[in-house]
């Protein structure tokens, strides 16, 4: 069986990728304060992971950073159809 393990690996989860990806985002950031803005991009893919359970509009999604000191909040909301 380790063969086959080896030859046909199992996908990653997508919520534990992305949320892999969210952390590596934010470590980034932190970091480097003055690099490149990662919300247009973390927009986009939350875009592409919530389409494929449902429909929803890219309006509905807002993101924000807000900042107080050496505190960092992340915002995600996600408004989503009615049923």
């Amino acid at each position: 069986m380790a063969l086959l393990s080896f030859l046909f690996p199992s996908k990653p989860k997508t919520a534990s990728a992305a949320k892999e990806r969210l952390q590596i985002i934010i470590a980034r950031e932190r970091n480097g304060r003055g690099g490149p803005d990662f919300l247009p991009a973390l927009h986009r893919e939350l875009i592409e992971v919530i389409s494929k359970y449902t429909k929803v509009n890219a309006d509905d999604i807002k993101i924000s950073l807000d900042r107080q000191g050496n505190l960092e909040v992340l915002d995600v909301n996600v408004v989503l159809p009615d049923a």
